[in-house]
């Protein structure tokens, strides 16, 4: 039986639950190779400027990497072509946009930081032998360039090697490159097109009866606390 997952999360000055949905949409859109220079730059970045250790998910600076990237543009309309398609129109125009790099993911959700949002991911980087795996769904996606995802983020998911099971930081050795660059938007959840589309059911718990005053991710009912190697559920405390 698969467990449940409750978001509470602000909705304004409102706190809301829902139900975190179990849908991860994804494709491959078709994007040209970044620049050499633009990939030189982010390789001094990650070298010199920030410490990127396996299993960390780390912010990159997206102003500067548009000055280097004249492709910027045709990213970000492939990837609001392929949303317009899962009829999601519009939702990337007013949504804030990140850069992010990783070097695998340990096991995570974003449910207490961000229920109120979907992620939309546009992968950047070529195949380096990773996936982003949804251990509670049981959902493993290949990462190459133009790997396009959205999904919920209280869906506890990693970057893993594609031949592991699991988070495991030894296979992450530092004269191999395993970092991927994507960019990541924030999709409002409440927008009925996201909502629509990732089958949300809200107000499953009435506001009056949440027995929190912060956004929080709840498994069956009950905090719980997600392993980061092996993505699963163990009771909190």
């Amino acid at each position: 039986m698969s467990d449940t997952l409750t978001s509470c999360f602000w909705s304004g000055d409102t706190l809301r639950s829902r139900r975190v949905s179990d849908i991860v949409l994804s494709d491959t859109v078709d994007i040209p190779e970044p620049p050499a220079r633009l990939l030189a730059d982010w390789g001094r970045e990650i070298a010199s400027r920030m410490v990127l250790e396996p299993g960390d998910v780390e912010t990159m600076p997206l102003a500067r990497a548009r000055m280097r990237w004249p492709d910027y543009g045709r990213c970000v309309q492939a990837m609001s072509d392929w949303a317009s398609a899962l009829g999601l129109p519009g939702v990337l125009a007013g949504a804030d946009v990140a850069l992010m790099a990783c070097r695998g993911a340990r096991y995570h959700h974003d449910g207490a930081q961000y229920g109120n949002a979907a992620f939309c991911n546009l992968f950047l980087s070529e195949d380096r032998g990773l996936d982003l795996h949804f251990p509670s769904i049981d959902r493993r996606i290949p990462l190459k360039r133009g790997t396009a995802v959205i999904f919920d983020t209280g869906q506890p998911h990693g970057v893993i090697r594609r031949d592991s099971g699991g988070f495991d930081a030894t296979q992450f050795p530092d004269n191999q490159d395993f970092v991927q660059i994507f960019l990541t938007w924030e999709l409002p959840i409440e927008d009925q097109r996201v909502a629509s589309a990732l089958e949300i059911a809200f107000d499953v718990i009435a506001s009056a009866a949440l027995p929190v005053d912060e956004e929080q991710l709840w498994v069956n009912g009950a905090p719980a606390i997600l392993c980061p190697d092996s993505g699963r559920w163990r009771e909190a405390g």
